[in-house]
């Protein structure tokens, strides 16, 4: 059986246990479905030398941008750097270590760390720098590269609907990361647009179950673009 999740009055509240240090799993894809709230409830805190796992890093202005200008990111894992010149310059200038994951291995990274498994071969990066200091082995002629599983202290998700035990559904696209870093965080704190009573959720419809989630927080999107792109 289940039980009531705490339901956090505040960002602030919600990101209260985590310290300097640690390690973060962020969800979202670009702009789309990440914990937005909970990402400036960080700013404030203004906890720092954090690793940060996340697709991305946001842009400038919004999202781990924000925790990158503020110089909180010690290490940042990801699979894509190029909306952000803030983050370029300070991987130049070495003010911050970066790991590249092709986004596949990013994905399988996470997803076997939430499923208990420590590390998978995979046939991305064989013969490239994300090769570099990994075992390599053979399987049926082909060469396969040594990946290990990634954890995280906290996950901070963004879900689109919560009941009260925890349970989470997403919306379409915004989906991407969150499942799979809601398993692999320690403790997963999702932001989300609205929480309704537990049994209103149908139990066919959730993609998250609430084994996964220590604790909610309701907050509105602000849904910013990365990019507008207009015809001329």
């Amino acid at each position: 059986m289940g039980s009531m999740k705490p339901i956090y009055n505040s960002a602030k509240d919600a990101v209260a246990g985590i310290e300097d240090g640690m390690t973060l799993m962020v969800g979202g894809f670009g702009l789309v479905g990440i914990p937005e709230q909970l990402i400036l409830a960080l700013v404030e805190k203004g906890v720092k030398d954090l690793t940060v796992i996340s697709n991305n890093c946001g842009v400038d202005d919004w999202g781990l941008g924000l925790l990158l200008k503020n110089k909180q990111i010690k290490k940042m894992i990801g699979s894509y750097v190029g909306e952000n010149k803030e983050f370029e310059r300070q991987v130049i200038s070495g003010e911050i270590e970066v790991e590249l994951t092709p986004q596949g291995t990013l994905a399988e990274k996470i997803r076997a760390g939430g499923a208990g498994i420590p590390a998978f071969f995979t046939p991305a990066g064989v013969g490239t720098v994300v090769a570099e200091g990994k075992e390599v082995r053979m399987y049926d002629g082909k060469e396969y590269v040594l990946e290990e599983a990634l954890r995280a202290d906290f996950a901070l998700i963004r879900a689109a609907k919560a009941d009260k035990f925890g349970n989470l559904i997403y919306n379409k696209t915004a989906q991407n990361f969150n499942p799979m870093m809601a398993a692999a965080g320690k403790i997963t704190i999702a932001e989300v647009e609205e929480i309704v009573e537990t049994g209103d959720l149908d139990p066919a419809q959730i993609h998250t179950p609430s084994i996964y989630v220590q604790g909610l927080f309701q907050a509105e999107q602000e849904k910013r673009i990365e990019r507008l792109t207009t015809r001329s």
